[in-house]
C-alpha cells in the first residue's frame, strides 16, 4: 500500500498522520511533548509501528520544532502554513479565512483575494498557552475552563495582550467575587478579541470561516465565543473532525510528492542515532556557584538571624494579625507582642480569595492558646478592600507600605526592595525614609515567578527542585529575555545542543533577573539600586534566583527568610504599631455563620454609569465592588468638590455647546469624539456652527464604541485613544450626516517661543487617512479629512477656503467671505477655552495654596480627559479628596521653561507637560502623576524628561499606564503609595535632595581644536554599502570619521540597557551601537565624539541625539560630545561645520556615495536570482565597493560619468539565465530596511524563496525630505523659500543621477529610478501627501511603485511600535488592495523580542502565493 506521513512537530505538541493514496486518513496522535521533542516522536512512531511495520511510507516534517528532527531523520522538511494550505486545498477549498490556535501561536490567513497570513510575532496573549495559564489561575485545565464557560452569566473585559495583564485582571474580579463561570467565558472573549483586533487589522473575517488546531477543536464553547462575535450573518463556520491533526495531514498530502520512503523502523533508528545536527550556538553564561564551598559560603551569608518563632498553642497575651491577598495566593502572619512568628500559612487562591482567608483563620484560631487575644488585624494586597469589608478587618494599606515595612525590620537602612511574586514584580526605590518610586511590570510578565513555574512544569518538576537544579549548572545558557511563549524556541535550541536541565534552569533565572532589571526597573548602572538591598516575594526562596540578582546586579543583598510572607508580616506589624488593644477581625463563631450573596447592578450616579457587584454579608452588611469613585458604594460625595476636577470641567467646557438644529442651512456635519477633536473642537463648532451647519457628535466613549470599530483597526500596537477612533467613525455612520468631518492637524497653535517646533504625534496628525482608508461605511457617506495647519489664524483661513469655498447644500452656496469670517470667529472660540481652562486652572492653584492643601496634576494629552480613556482615575483621585489639575490648566498660567531639556521640544501637546512639570517641581502642594497610553511611543521620549524635571527638584514621579482595559488596582497601589510617601515625608519633615538639571545637561560641544586633535567621530552603521564608499569621501577631510560595523546580540543588549524601555527598535539599535563601541575598550574615551543625524521630523528618530546624551550620562561619560546633525542647524558644533559653503566638495561626494551605493545594490539585486556562476554578483559588488571606496576621495564629474557607465557594463556582462521568478520588494522604516542585522536578513530570505528582490533607493529618502518641504508650502501655508531652494535641492540631485539613469536606459538588463514626484503622485492615490512623519507618504508610494514595477510581493517592514507605519504602513494596505487586487503584501514587525521563526513563516506563505502566481500565468 503506498502511504504518506506528515509528522507535525509544534511548540507544544507532536501530531502524526498516515494516509493511503487517496489521502484517507488511516492513522492520527496528537499528544503533549513537554519540551522533549525526541523522546516523544519515538514514542509516536514506535505505537505506530504495530499497525505499520512492513510498509515503507513517503514522509515529511513541518511544525516550528520540525527542521532539525528533519535532519535527524534524513527526511524532507515543508513549511506548516504550506502544508495546511495543502490540506485546506484538498479538503475544504471553499474556505476564505482559516482561524488557527496553537500552543504557542495564533494565525488568521486569508485565502480568496490577497493570500495572507497574520501570526502573533511579539506576544503569547491569546494562545493555547495563555489559556493554560489562566485555567491554572481557577485551578483547572482548559477543558475545565471550557465546562465553566457553559454556564455564564456576564463577560467581562480582560486583557489577553499578555498574561500578567489578564492575571491582574482575573484576580481583580476574582477578588471582587466574581464567579468562576463569569471569569471562564471571559477568558475565552479575551482570546477572540486578541485575535481578531491584533491579527485581522482591519480585514474582515468574512466568508467560509475555518476552524483548526488543539484549543478550537477541544473547546467549543471558545468556538462559540468566535462564532457569535463575528456573527453569522455574512459568514459560515466549519470545524473538520480532524482539525488537530490538520497541517500533519497537509504534510502528509505532500509527502505524496516525494520519491524517497522509509520503514518506520529506519526512521527510529534514525532518532535512536547520536546524530549531531549543526545549529546555532547558545551563548553560555558565567555559573551560578564556582564549587560546593562557593555555595555554602553563599548561604552562610545570607542567614539574617531576625526571625524568632514562638509557639501559638503556649503563647499568653496580645497578637497581631496580618492577611496578604496576593495576586496568586494568600498569605497570613500572626505575631506576638515582641515581633516573633507564632503563625504563618501560605497557600494558592484557586479563585478564591475570601474563602482561603477564611480557612486560613478558622485553622489557625483552632491553635490558639485561649489566654492569648487578637489585638488588631490587618489586609494588604489585591483582594485588600472585599476581604477587609467582609471578616471586618481593622486596617487596610496598600501592600508596597507593608512589604517597606516588614523590608525595614530586616534591614532599618533599606533603599531599594524588589519584590517578585507570581505574576507580578514591584521594585520600590526608598530616599530618605520614604518610598519615592515604585516600577510594576506593566507590561510583560517574563520577569515574574510563573515564567519558572512555567518551565518547570514542562520538565515535570516543581520550582523548588528546578532552581536547585540551576545551582549545579556549569554552563548556563543565555536564553535572553524574552515573552515566556517565545522564550521556549531558546529552551529547544539549547536543549538540541546538549544543555542539560540545570543549564537552562540556571539560564532561566538570569532571564528573569535580566527582565527585571532591563525591563521592569531599567537600571543602566546596578550602583544606582541602592545601598542596602532586600529582596522579597516567593520566587527569591530559591537560591539560584537570588544568586543570579547577585550576579547581574554586582550587589550584595539581604534575603529575609520569610522572603513570600513579606506583606503578611508588614500588615502584622502595622496592625501592631496601629493597635488599640482591640480587634474586630470576626471571631471563629462569626467565621462559622459567615456566608454572601452577589447581585449585578447599574450605579447611574453619572455618565460612566459603572457596573456594580453588590455583595452583601451575612450579617446585612454590603460591599460594591465595579465602581470608579465612591458613588456606587453609597458614599454621599461633598458635589462642592466636584468643580475641583479639571478634567470633568474641561470635559463639559468642550463638549456642552448648543447646536443649530433645525435651523441648519447647509445640513448636518458629524464630528467624532477623538484625538484632535479633545484639543480643537470649540474651534469646529464655532466654524460649522456659524457657517449655517447643524452639529452632529459622535455619543460619548465606552467599551461598546470601542467594540463597535474592531474589525477596522488597522494596527494593533496603536493606542486605545486611536482605536477608538473607529467605534466613534461607525457611530457618526448611524446617525447619517450629510458629511463627517475629521481634519487631518499636522502643527497645532504655536504656544511658546522656546520649542522648536508644535507638531502633533503621527497618529493624532494622520489618524483621519488611517479612517478613510479602512472603515468600510465611510464610502456611502461624504467624509472630509483635509490636512491642516492651526499655526496661525491666515493659514488655517487660507486652507479654509481651498476646502469649502464652493460647498452647496439645498441650494445654498458657501463664500469665500463667509469661510473667511467664520475662521475668524472660530479662532477666537477657541481662544476663550484656552483662556477658561488657564482661568479655572489659575482658581484651583490660588485655592490649593490658601488652604495649604495637596493637590494632583494628572498630566497626559488633551484626549485623555475622556473618561473611557482614562477609566475614570481623576474620579478616583477626586474620592481621594484631592483636587485635580490637568497639565494644561497649569501650563498655561507659568511663563516659558526656564531650564533646559535634554529631548527636542517639538510636539505641542508635550509643550505643556515640561512647562507643567517644571511648575510642578517648585511648587510644595502639588504632585504630578503622567497618564501614558499603552503604545504611545512619544512617550518613551517624555516619560525620561518629566522624570529628571521632577527628580532634580526632590518631588516623587509617578506614571500610570492605561490601556483599553479598566482595572484601576495596579493604579491604585500607585498613587495610595504616593500619598502614604508624601504624608509620610510631611510627617517626618524629609526634604529630598536635589540636582542642577541644567549643569547635568550642559553638553559638551565638539570644538575645533577636537577636530585639529584628530578625535575620532564614531556614527551609527545604517546602510552598510553606502557608508562604506562614504568613508572613503572622508579620508582626506579633517574629520576622522568611522562608522560602526558591528550590530550583534551584545550590541542590542548594550541598547536595551540605556534605551527607555517603550523606544523603537531603531533608537536600540543607534544607542546600542554607540553604547558598545564607547564601552568596548577599542577607544580613548577622552579623544571620541559620537554622531547622529536629527531630522526635526515629527517621529521620535529627532530625539536619538537626547536618548544617546542619557545614555552617555547613565554609563557615566557625560563628557563625550555628541555632534548632531542636521539641515535646519537645530543644534551647532563649531568643530562639525559639515552644511557649510567651504564643505560643499566633502556633501557632493557623500551625495555620490549614496548614489553610487544605490547604483550597485540595484544591479546586484537585479542580477543576482538569474546569475549563471552563483557567488559572481557579490563577487563583483564587493570589488566595486573597494574600488570605489577609493576612487570616490579624487572623483569628479567626469570621472564619475565613466565609472558609472563601467559599473553598469560589469553587471550586464554577467552571465545570466532566463527564468520567469516573481519579483518582491522590501520596503519600511529607514534603518530597518537597509540594516540587513535589523530585519533578520529578510533579502536573503526573499532570495533563498526564489525572489528577485527590489529594494527602493536611499536617494529616495532625501529627495521625499526635500519634496516634502514644497507640500508644506501648499498645505500647511509654510514658506516658499524653503519650497524653491527644496525643489532647487531636487534638481541639483537629479543632475547627479543623470549619468546613472543613462547607463540603466541604455543597459540590456536593468531599469532607472522613478522620479520623486512620480512617486508622490502615486503615494496620493493611497493616502495624503501631508502624511509627513518618518517615511510617511514615501511608504506608501513606494508600495505602489513596485506594484507598477511588476513587484506586487511586498513585505512592509517596521519597527514594533513605529508611529508613522500605523498610518502608511499597516494603514493604506487595505486600499491598495482595494485598488490593486493583485497586491500580495505582509506586515512584518521587528523588534529584540520578536519571533524570527514567525517572520519567515509569514514570508514564506507569502512566497508560495507569489510562486503559484507566476506558475498559473505560465
Amino acid at each position: 500500500m503506498n502511504l504518506n506521513m506528515g509528522l507535525d512537530v509544534g511548540s507544544t505538541t507532536v501530531k502524526l498522520v498516515i494516509t493511503d493514496s487517496s489521502f484517507n486518513m488511516k492513522y492520527a496522535v496528537y499528544t503533549r511533548h513537554k519540551s522533549d521533542v525526541r523522546e516523544s516522536v519515538k514514542k509516536v512512531l514506535t505505537d505506530a509501528s504495530d499497525e505499520f511495520k512492513d510498509d515503507k511510507i513517503r514522509v515529511n516534517v513541518t511544525g516550528s520544532g520540525g527542521m532539525v528532527l528533519a535532519d535527524i531523520l534524513g527526511v524532507d522538511f515543508v513549511q506548516e502554513v504550506i502544508a495546511e494550505n495543502r490540506a485546506i486545498k484538498e479538503f475544504i477549498p471553499e474556505t476564505d479565512v482559516l482561524i488557527e490556535l496553537g500552543g504557542e501561536d495564533s494565525k488568521i490567513t486569508y485565502l480568496s483575494g490577497s493570500v495572507e497570513q497574520r501570526m502573533n510575532s511579539i506576544c503569547a496573549g491569546g494562545t493555547g498557552a495563555f489559556i493554560d495559564q489562566m485555567a491554572s489561575l481557577l485551578d483547572t485545565d482548559a477543558l475545565g475552563l471550557n465546562e465553566l464557560a457553559k454556564n455564564y452569566k456576564k463577560i467581562y473585559p480582560i486583557a489577553s495582550r499578555c498574561g500578567v495583564f489578564a492575571k491582574t485582571d482575573i484576580q481583580a474580579f476574582m477578588n471582587q467575587g466574581a464567579s468562576r463561570e463569569d471569569i471562564g467565558v471571559s477568558i475565552f472573549q479575551s482570546v477572540v478579541n486578541q485575535t481578531i483586533s491584533n491579527l485581522a487589522c482591519g480585514r474582515p473575517i468574512r466568508g467560509n470561516v475555518t476552524f483548526l488546531g488543539g484549543p478550537l477543536h477541544f473547546l467549543p464553547s471558545l468556538r462559540d465565543r468566535f462564532i457569535e462575535t463575528l456573527g453569522e450573518d455574512f459568514n459560515t463556520f466549519y470545524i473538520p473532525d480532524d482539525a488537530e491533526v490538520y497541517v500533519a495531514k497537509g504534510a502528509a498530502i505532500l509527502a505524496s510528492e516525494s520519491d524517497k520512503t522509509f520503514s518506520i523502523e529506519e526512521l527510529i533508528a534514525s532518532l535512536s542515532s547520536n546524530k549531531e545536527v549543526k545549529t546555532t550556538e547558545t551563548k553560555r553564561l558565567e555559573a551560578l556557584f564556582e564549587s560546593e564551598e562557593d555555595y555554602l559560603d553563599f548561604r552562610k551569608r545570607h542567614k539574617t538571624d531576625k526571625v524568632k518563632y514562638r509557639d501559638l498553642e503556649t503563647y499568653e497575651g496580645p497578637i497581631y494579625v496580618g492577611l496578604d491577598a496576593g495576586s496568586t495566593t494568600s498569605k497570613m502572619v500572626w505575631i506576638s507582642k515582641d515581633n516573633e512568628i507564632l503563625l504563618d500559612d501560605y497557600r494558592m487562591n484557586l479563585g478564591r480569595p475570601l474563602e482561603v482567608c477564611i480557612d486560613m483563620l478558622k485553622t489557625a484560631y483552632k491553635k490558639k492558646n485561649p489566654k492569648a487575644y487578637i489585638a488588631s488585624s490587618g489586609i494588604c494586597g489585591y483582594g485588600e478592600d472585599f476581604i477587609k469589608n467582609a471578616l471586618h478587618v481593622d486596617n487596610g494599606e496598600v501592600e508596597t507600605i507593608a512589604h517597606y515595612r516588614a523590608a525595614r525590620f530586616f534591614d532599618p537602612d533599606v533603599d531599594f526592595i524588589l519584590d517578585i511574586g507570581g505574576q507580578d514584580m514591584k521594585a520600590m526605590h526608598i530616599r530618605d525614609g520614604v518610598i519615592d518610586s515604585i516600577q510594576l511590570n506593566e507590561a510583560c510578565s517574563s520577569g515574574c515567578g510563573s515564567f519558572l513555574s512555567t518551565f518547570a512544569s514542562s520538565v515535570s518538576m516543581d520550582v523548588e527542585d528546578f532552581q536547585k537544579e540551576a545551582i549545579k549548572s556549569k554552563n548556563p545558557a543565555d536564553l535572553g529575555s524574552r515573552c515566556t511563549v517565545f522564550m521556549n524556541s531558546k529552551v529547544k535550541q539549547a536543549q538540541k545542543e546538549g544543555a542539560e536541565v540545570a543549564d537552562i534552569a540556571a539560564g532561566l533565572c538570569y532571564s528573569v533577573i535580566k527582565n527585571a532589571i532591563q525591563k521592569v526597573i531599567k537600571i543602566r548602572n546596578p550602583k544606582s539600586l541602592g545601598e542596602n538591598i532586600v529582596v522579597q516575594g516567593g520566587t527569591f526562596y530559591g537560591d539560584a534566583i537570588l544568586r543570579a540578582f547577585e550576579k547581574v546586579s554586582e550587589r550584595d543583598v539581604t534575603r529575609p527568610e520569610i522572603a513570600g510572607l513579606m506583606g503578611a508580616m508588614g500588615m502584622a506589624l502595622i496592625s501592631k504599631d496601629r493597635s488599640t488593644g482591640i480587634s474586630n477581625l470576626l471571631s471563629p463563631a462569626d467565621l462559622d455563620g459567615f456566608s454572601y450573596e452577589q447581585k449585578s447592578a447599574r450605579c447611574g450616579r453619572c455618565s460612566n454609569n459603572c457596573a456594580l457587584l453588590i455583595n452583601i454579608f451575612s450579617n446585612g452588611s454590603k460591599f460594591v465592588t465595579g465602581n470608579r469613585c465612591e458613588r456606587g458604594a453609597g458614599v454621599k460625595l461633598d458635589k462642592s468638590r466636584d468643580d475641583l476636577n479639571m478634567y470633568k470641567y474641561k470635559y463639559d467646557l468642550l463638549f456642552n455647546r448648543k447646536t443649530l438644529g433645525d435651523r441648519a442651512r447647509f445640513g448636518t456635519v458629524g464630528i467624532p469624539r477623538v484625538l484632535n477633536m479633545y484639543e480643537d473642537y470649540p474651534f469646529w463648532h464655532e466654524f460649522f456652527t456659524s457657517l449655517g451647519f447643524d452639529i452632529i457628535l459622535s455619543d460619548k466613549s465606552s467599551r461598546d464604541i470601542y467594540e463597535k470599530g474592531i474589525s477596522s483597526i488597522s494596527s494593533e500596537t496603536a493606542c486605545y485613544p486611536a482605536k477608538l477612533s473607529h467605534g466613534h467613525i461607525e457611530n457618526l455612520i448611524e446617525k447619517n450626516p450629510d458629511m463627517i468631518f475629521y481634519p487631518a492637524v499636522f502643527y497645532a497653535y504655536k504656544q511658546y517661543d522656546k520649542a522648536q517646533n508644535h507638531m502633533n504625534c503621527p497618529v493624532v496628525s494622520g489618524y483621519p487617512d488611517v479612517i478613510e482608508n479602512n472603515v468600510e461605511g465611510l464610502k456611502d457617506i461624504k467624509y472630509l479629512d483635509p490636512y491642516i495647519s492651526f499655526e496661525s489664524e491666515d493659514i488655517i483661513k487660507k486652507r479654509m477656503v481651498e476646502v469649502f469655498e464652493g460647498y452647496e447644500h439645498d441650494g445654498n452656496v458657501l463664500k469665500k467671505k463667509h469661510i473667511e469670517n467664520a475662521v475668524k470667529k472660530a479662532w477666537e472660540k477657541e481662544q476663550e477655552y484656552h483662556d477658561a481652562i488657564r482661568s479655572k486652572g489659575k482658581e484651583l492653584i490660588n485655592l490649593v495654596e490658601k488652604e495649604d492643601k495637596k493637590a494632583i496634576v494628572l498630566a497626559g494629552r488633551p484626549y485623555h480627559i475622556d473618561p473611557e480613556i482614562n477609566h475614570g482615575i481623576a474620579d478616583l483621585i477626586e474620592s481621594m479628596d484631592l483636587p485635580v489639575l490637568s497639565e494644561d490648566a497649569v501650563a498655561y498660567n507659568v511663563g516659558d521653561l526656564d531650564s533646559k531639556l535634554r529631548v527636542l521640544d517639538q510636539w505641542s501637546y508635550h509643550a505643556r507637560l515640561y512647562r507643567s512639570a517644571e511648575y510642578v517641581a517648585g511648587h510644595k502642594n502639588l504632585e504630578l502623576v503622567q497618564l501614558n497610553s499603552f503604545g504611545c511611543g512619544l512617550d518613551a521620549v517624555t516619560t525620561d524628561q518629566v522624570e529628571d524635571i521632577l527628580k532634580a527638584s526632590g518631588k516623587i514621579y509617578t506614571l500610570l499606564k492605561i490601556d483599553e482595559i479598566s482595572n484601576l488596582g495596579a493604579v491604585k497601589i500607585r498613587l495610595r503609595s504616593l500619598l502614604e510617601a508624601l504624608k509620610e515625608k510631611e510627617e517626618e519633615g524629609i526634604v529630598f535632595e536635589t540636582r542642577d538639571l541644567d549643569e547635568e545637561l550642559k553638553a559638551t560641544p565638539f570644538t575645533k581644536e577636537m577636530r585639529k586633535e584628530g578625535y575620532t567621530i564614531l556614527a551609527p552603521q545604517m546602510a552598510r554599502d553606502h557608508f562604506k564608499i562614504m568613508e572613503g569621501a572622508f579620508k582626506d577631510t579633517p574629520y576622522n570619521i568611522e562608522f560602526l560595523n558591528t550590530i550583534d546580540k551584545d550590541v542590542i543588549n548594550e541598547g536595551l540597557k540605556y534605551v527607555n524601555n517603550d523606544s523603537c527598535y531603531p533608537s536600540i539599535t543607534v544607542v546600542g551601537q554607540m553604547l558598545e563601541a564607547v564601552n568596548s575598550g577599542r577607544y580613548d574615551t577622552d579623544r571620541i565624539a559620537l554622531l547622529m543625524s536629527q531630522t526635526g521630523g515629527a517621529c521620535r528618530a529627532s530625539n536619538y541625539v537626547g536618548y544617546i546624551r542619557k545614555g552617555l550620562k547613565d554609563a557615566g561619560y557625560p563628557n563625550i560630545p555628541v555632534i548632531a546633525l542636521s539641515a535646519q542647524g537645530i543644534e551647532k558644533s563649531p568643530g562639525f561645520d559639515l552644511i557649510s559653503l567651504k564643505n560643499a566638495p566633502l556633501l557632493k561626494k557623500m551625495l555620490r556615495s549614496i548614489l553610487l551605493g544605490d547604483l550597485i545594490n540595484r544591479l546586484a539585486n537585479k542580477t543576482r536570482p538569474y546569475e549563471i556562476e552563483k557567488g559572481s554578483t557579490n563577487k563583483l559588488k564587493k570589488a566595486w565597493i573597494e574600488k570605489l571606496t577609493d576612487d570616490i576621495r579624487t572623483m569628479n564629474g567626469r570621472t564619475y560619468k565613466k565609472v558609472v557607465g563601467e559599473i553598469v557594463r560589469d553587471f550586464d556582462e554577467i552571465p545570466v539565465c532566463s527564468k520567469d521568478l516573481p519579483k518582491a520588494g522590501i520596503v519600511g522604516e529607514i534603518l530597518v530596511k537597509f540594516l540587513e542585522e535589523a530585519n533578520n536578513h529578510l533579502q536573503d530570505v526573499l532570495e533563498a524563496e526564489g525572489a528577485e528582490v527590489i529594494v527602493p533607493d536611499l536617494t529616495d529618502f532625501f529627495m521625499y525630505c526635500l519634496k516634502n518641504a514644497e507640500l508644506k508650502k501648499d498645505l500647511y501655508g509654510k514658506s516658499g523659500i524653503s519650497a524653491s531652494l527644496a525643489r532647487l535641492g531636487i534638481n541639483y540631485i537629479e543632475r547627479m543621477r543623470k549619468p546613472i539613469r543613462k547607463a540603466l536606459v541604455e543597459s540590456e538588463h536593468f531599469d532607472e529610478p522613478v522620479f520623486i514626484d512620480d512617486i508622490a503622485d502615486l503615494a496620493s492615490e493611497v493616502t495624503s501627501l501631508g502624511n509627513q512623519a518618518g517615511e510617511g507618504w514615501l511608504l506608501a508610494g513606494e508600495m505602489v511603485e513596485l506594484i507598477k514595477q511588476d513587484a506586487p510581493n511586498i513585505v512592509c517592514i517596521q519597527p514594533f511600535g513605529c508611529l508613522p507605519n500605523h498610518i502608511t504602513g499597516k494603514g493604506v494596505m487595505k486600499k491598495i488592495r482595494e485598488v490593486y487586487p493583485e497586491a500580495n503584501i505582509v506586515a512584518i514587525d521587528y523588534d529584540p523580542g520578536a519571533s524570527e521563526v514567525n517572520q519567515v513563516n509569514r514570508v514564506k506563505l507569502m512566497m508560495a502565493s507569489a510562486r503559484d502566481k507566476v506558475k498559473q500565468a505560465n
